[in-house]
């Protein structure tokens, strides 16, 4: 299964979360998901709020337009991007990933 699949929907993105990070990041690949890093702490719904909230920001969507599928208490996720395609993803965290290279 591949990290990122185009549906009639819009984009659904295979996530692995790592919470309690230093900073909110997209740190690379994990096997066939995306790896994220989140500062917050795996409880009561405050990761998967953070997730929501970082993705909103990062694709620049609106948070109504992200949906998590599944994962809702395990690091390992599925959130669909409505209204976007795969393609157009793609082209964002290539983009926010070599970018956050140069500024390190």
């Amino acid at each position: 299964m591949s990290r990122l699949t185009d549906t009639p929907a819009g984009a659904v993105l295979n996530l692995r979360i790592v919470p309690r990070a230093s900073k909110n990041a997209i740190q690379g690949e994990h096997g066939d998901a995306l790896k994220i890093r989140l500062c917050a702490p795996p409880v009561e719904g405050a990761a998967n709020t953070a997730l929501i909230e970082f993705l909103s920001d990062f694709f620049s969507l609106p948070r109504a337009r992200i949906q998590l599928l599944s994962g809702q208490t395990s690091r390992n996720k599925r959130v669909l991007l409505s209204g976007v395609s795969a393609l157009a993803i793609q082209s964002k965290i290539q983009a926010g990933t070599h970018e956050g290279k140069r500024n390190s």
